[in-house]
């Protein structure tokens, strides 16, 4: 075998080894985090014996060294921690071979590991520069969503996020990747504007729905995670548990086992509250009043029984809060309240004061979104009318509209890998 060969095939095996490492980054998530960085450590070691088994001889032309030095950053830039020497080595083959995208991507990476969000930004922006790519485009996506965070212009930041995704799915409509970067990147925008704007959630969902079709993601814990988050904000209890369980099955190290008994302990609440009220002797009294209540023609009276599940438009629905229901997350705020039937109900409000709705107040829902959950979570059965108010405008407190400084963006960043 000529040294050329030799040269290649060592170039390949390490090449081989490099991919291999970053797989097992991507996808051995063992109950013990200690044991991925022993593996790791393991895997780079074999990758690094392979790549430096070339004679230096025969890397002295500037593609051989470029691919080379590039091969090395990558080695030792797949633990979570910056090394400079990682650096060092991509640095020195984007300067040798500047039309090496997956090296731009690495250097990029490890300057953002770093802490220099700027330069890492201007690394992706200069590859760019060199042509489209998907994987670059997703980076800095990724990049803008974590410079949002404390910013004064986080929304507008993200809007670039968001627009980065979709040049990446152009790219490749079918690279699960792409989509679920979209998700993220939707998923947050959610979060950044005020934890209120439910279509944000649903193009969320859409794109992780598409990630799914790849069935390379089908190993990533996040993509369940993150769905499964988005379908807790959307009321899907059902669909949130079963992705919180499949993300803990994937991922010990994340907390989606947490997630789940939050949801399970606010659906107990919700349920031993509505069963306790459904025999209550003050409901008559306290449903007795709402029939008197005034409402503006262009609305439609009705009481639960009367509702369609869904939007029901030009439809009023007139209740009295029975109880402010506490529970684990900021948003949304949570009431029990009762109709003029005497029928029990949730209350969902996103993007409010936090002291807007009272125990005892009258509150009428415009145009009110009805959902009947209905399902059974490990042996037990959960069944309630449930309303959810997105926004203030579909909202009278006592008869009186809330004043605009009344509706306040719930400031959060809900767990989330984004």
């Amino acid at each position: 075998m000529s040294s050329q060969a030799v040269e290649d095939d060592a170039l390949v095996k390490a090449t081989r080894a490099t991919e291999a490492l970053y797989l097992v980054r991507d996808t051995y998530f063992p109950p013990n985090p200690d044991d991925k960085i022993a593996k790791l450590n393991a895997e780079s070691d074999l990758a690094l014996s392979l790549l430096d088994s070339i004679p230096p001889e025969q890397r002295k032309l500037p593609a051989q060294r470029a691919k080379y030095e590039y091969l090395r950053g990558k080695i030792l830039d797949v633990l979570p921690d910056y090394r400079k020497e990682a650096e060092d080595h991509l640095s020195k083959a984007v300067k040798l071979n500047p039309s090496l995208a997956d090296a731009w991507l690495c250097l990029g990476n490890c300057i953002w590991k770093k802490g220099d969000l700027s330069s890492a930004k201007n690394c992706f922006t200069l590859a760019l520069s060199k042509g489209p790519n998907k994987q670059i485009l997703c980076q800095l996506s990724m990049l803008e969503r974590k410079m949002a965070q404390g910013t004064d212009n986080q929304a507008e930041l993200v809007d670039e996020s968001i627009q980065h995704a979709k040049e990446a799915i152009t790219l490749d409509v079918k690279d699960g990747n792409s989509w679920y970067n979209l998700g993220n990147a939707c998923l947050t925008s959610f979060f950044v504007t005020g934890a209120w704007d439910h279509v944000k959630l649903l193009k969320s969902l859409k794109a992780y729905q598409n990630a799914e079709k790849d069935e390379r993601m089908k190993s990533n814990p996040d993509l369940y995670f993150n769905s499964a988050t988005v379908n807790k904000y959307l009321e899907n209890y059902e669909r949130a548990l079963t992705g919180f369980e499949a993300a803990a099955l994937k991922d010990p190290g994340l907390n989606a086992m947490e997630e789940v008994q939050k949801i399970v302990n606010l659906l107990d609440k919700l349920d031993n509250l509505l069963r306790g009220h459904a025999r209550s002797k003050r409901l008559a009294s306290l449903a007795s009043s709402l029939a008197a209540v005034n409402l503006n023609s262009s609305y439609r009276r009705a009481t639960v029984d009367l509702l369609s599940e869904g939007l029901n438009k030009a439809v009023a629905l007139i209740g009295k809060v029975l109880f402010f229901i506490k529970h684990e997350n900021v948003a949304p705020l949570y009431f029990l309240a009762c109709d003029a039937n005497q029928i029990c109900f949730v209350v969902s409000v996103y993007g409010i004061q936090y002291d807007l709705i009272k125990e005892g107040d009258q509150l009428t829902i415009l145009d009110p979104f009805h959902r009947h959950v209905n399902f059974s979570w490990k042996e037990k059965l959960y069944q309630f009318k449930s309303f959810r108010v997105d926004f203030i405008e579909q909202l009278l407190v006592n008869g009186k509209a809330p004043t605009p400084h009344q509706a306040v963006p719930t400031s959060i960043y809900a767990q989330h890998k984004p």
